[in-house]
């Protein structure tokens, strides 16, 4: 079975299970190991900004932050596998929802995509890696949709 761990920081109340049913599906579609563990965090405003200049020297907020373990490897016995740490901030993703003109839960989505696919190794650092990280994206987003 493969874990989910969800952290909630950020004061506005969402639905967990929705968290982990889709972060579940994208590992499951992107051939994750089995006893994978994952852990989501909901921040607000304040920690997603402070975590954005610590670890990219980039001033202010933004939506998504992946933050992969050194080495992603079975461990011994029956401990799960530790990919990392997506975490995401729901009050940018509100603001982006209503520029993009789509529902606050299609962005919430997107970026907890975007923030697994980073885990396993996906980057749009140049245009073909973005192309190829957004049909990927977009890919598990429609399967999602379908299920």
């Amino acid at each position: 079975m493969l874990v989910s761990i969800v952290s909630h920081r950020e004061p506005e109340p969402l639905d967990f299970g929705a968290f982990e049913r889709l972060a579940r599906f994208t590992l499951q579609m992107e051939g994750v190991p089995e006893g994978t563990e994952l852990s989501i965090a909901l921040v607000d405003l304040d920690e997603i900004a402070t975590l954005n200049e610590r670890y990219r020297g980039i001033a202010g907020p933004t939506d998504v932050l992946s933050f992969g373990c050194d080495e992603p490897c079975p461990t011994p016995g029956d401990e799960p596998i530790t990919l990392g740490d997506v975490v995401i901030a729901p009050t940018v993703a509100e603001g982006q929802a209503v520029d993009l003109g789509h529902s606050v839960e299609h962005e919430l989505d997107v970026l907890l995509v975007h923030g697994v696919l980073h885990l396993l190794g996906y980057d749009h650092e140049d245009d073909g890696d973005a192309a190829v990280m957004d049909a990927r994206q977009v890919a598990i987003l429609e399967a999602y949709a379908d299920e």
